[in-house]
């Protein structure tokens, strides 16, 4: 069997061995964390799936619950832990990936440690928690408030009473915004209105069946940043809630001052606390002496695959292939889009150092 090296052991990386095994390919996980269950743990306390279980599964194996139920977070992390503990394949957790080259027979993956695996293939599946993107923002020079990343935030308690301002306009900050509202005075801060997603018809039930049929759309190289800046809002309760001020959306705010900040109106006040729901950004600074990454620190790669290294893939890319292509729903597609086109590649080279790498 072709060793295949799959960096990440979380839903991507779990979902990608599956399939490259059933492939031909013998897959080794890399998994940084303790356990295989990638940045699930990590996550804020009330997320919920935005697709239910019948959508939400990964390959050869049943997401349990009712197919109509939406699970929540702990109800993905037992999923991927019972996922784990079932494939039939080597899995190293507390292990880092510290750089990958290529070398006459295929590619050298080096850990942390010094520990050095070669491989004829190489997924990286490490996702984009663990680089969590806190843009420049102007207005915030000077700001001595707290100010933390959707990533660090967990519930709405440790806010109680506090004036807090909320930076972004997608789903993450739309749902961490309303949910403070709750408990604190908050505004959604942006340089764009909010857009919100709605069916013809109402409930998460309408957005699954527009999941089922998007999922399936190879559109990833027409999509922009912008594409994915949208609230998914079938019911409404999102724009009606900021509609009504709970929480209030304004523009920007333009300047700090200690605990103030300023807004384009001239108001000044008092704010205690910022959190910035700005997204990530793919945690592959692992492939950067391999040259796979452009200058911006994004892969070059066009549905999963490197344009400039054969043998080199990717999975769990925003607008990787798909709409959905980061989400559990969009595992399996792309785990067989790029398995189907690995296993090519490895057909059509030369096979003395493919005897190598398997002995």
């Amino acid at each position: 069997m072709d060793t295949a090296i799959v960096i990440g052991g979380g839903q991507c990386g779990l979902g990608t061995a599956f399939t490259l095994r059933n492939h031909g390919f013998r897959p080794v996980i890399l998994e940084a964390g303790a356990d295989a269950v990638g940045s699930w743990p990590h996550y804020y306390d009330s997320l919920v799936v935005f697709t239910p279980v019948r959508l939400s599964s990964l390959p050869g194996m049943p997401f349990p619950g009712k197919p109509s139920h939406f699970p929540v977070r702990d109800e993905v992390v037992a999923y991927l832990g019972d996922y784990a503990s079932r494939l039939d394949c080597e899995i190293r957790t507390g292990t880092r990936v510290a750089s990958v080259v290529a070398d006459r027979d295929g590619y050298v993956v080096t850990t942390e440690s010094g520990e050095q695996l070669h491989a004829a293939v190489v997924v990286a599946a490490t996702g984009n928690f663990g680089n969590p993107h806190r843009p420049d923002v102007p207005g915030l020079a000077g700001y001595a408030g707290k100010v933390l990343h959707s990533a660090e935030y967990r519930s709405p308690e440790p806010f109680a009473g506090q004036r807090v301002v909320v930076v972004g306009a997608a789903n993450s900050a739309v749902q961490i915004a309303h949910e403070l509202s709750a408990h604190a005075r908050v505004t959604l801060a942006s340089r764009k209105p909010i857009r919100y997603s709605r069916t013809p018809f109402s409930g998460k039930e309408a957005y699954a069946k527009v999941v089922e049929a998007a999922f399936r759309l190879p559109v990833g190289g027409l999509l922009t940043e912008s594409s994915f800046a949208v609230v998914i809002d079938n019911d409404g309760t999102y724009q009606a809630a900021v509609e009504a001020g709970k929480p209030d959306r304004r523009e920007m705010f333009t300047a700090a001052d200690g605990t103030e900040l300023r807004w384009p109106d001239g108001r000044r006040e008092h704010v205690d606390a910022v959190v910035l729901a700005t997204g990530y950004r793919p945690a592959l600074e692992y492939l950067r002496p391999l040259g796979a990454l452009d200058r911006r620190g994004l892969p070059r790669q066009r549905h999963g695959l490197s344009t400039i290294h054969p043998g080199l893939a990717f999975m769990g890319l925003e607008g990787q292939r798909t709409l959905l292509s980061a989400g559990l729903h969009g595992v399996g597609p792309d785990a067989t889009y790029i398995t189907r086109r690995l296993r090519r590649w490895i057909a059509t080279t030369e096979p003395a150092w493919r005897r190598r790498l398997a002995a």
